[in-house]
């Protein structure tokens, strides 16, 4: 059913979760996981012009972190990529490319609180994704984590 799996990241405590339900579903269906993580060229471009490099710099150390965290989480290979645009039009396209079959994500990001229910750019990829996307929110400190297995 589900041959290949993306898990956007984006390095925030969100997203931790879903990498390891993402991690849990591929390894029962033996799909194929990729990680990804997107630099949003937002964030750069409404920079000020004399700091541009060090953040451009600093977004791709964190990218390499976020996708770290993922390969370190499992002992399956995982295929990595970054990319910059616009986060949830190159979430889209990824997908698209590589012709996946599912995108997890977290439902909140690093950018906050910008909708009531999910992050902007997981509520952009839902409406918009050709494929199913597992959104999977970070429980609160004092919540219990349901079993999930059957």
């Amino acid at each position: 059913m589900f041959d290949t799996v993306v898990v956007s990241t984006d390095g925030s405590e969100s997203v931790k979760r879903a990498i390891t339900v993402a991690l849990d579903l591929a390894e029962r269906f033996d799909a194929e996981v990729h990680a990804l993580y997107v630099v949003d060229s937002s964030d750069v471009e409404g920079s000020p012009e004399q700091v541009r490099n060090e953040l451009q710099t600093a977004l791709e150390d964190a990218a390499e972190d976020a996708l770290r965290a993922v390969v370190d989480a499992t002992d399956r290979e995982i295929v990595t990529a970054v990319r910059e645009g616009r986060p949830a039009a190159e979430i889209i396209g990824y997908v698209q490319d590589f012709d996946a079959d599912m995108v997890a994500m977290g439902t909140r990001g690093r950018h906050g609180e910008h909708s009531f229910l999910l992050g902007s750019v997981a509520e952009a990829v839902v409406r918009r994704c050709p494929v199913p996307v597992l959104t999977v929110r970070q429980l609160d400190g004092d919540e219990e984590r349901p079993d999930v297995r059957p």
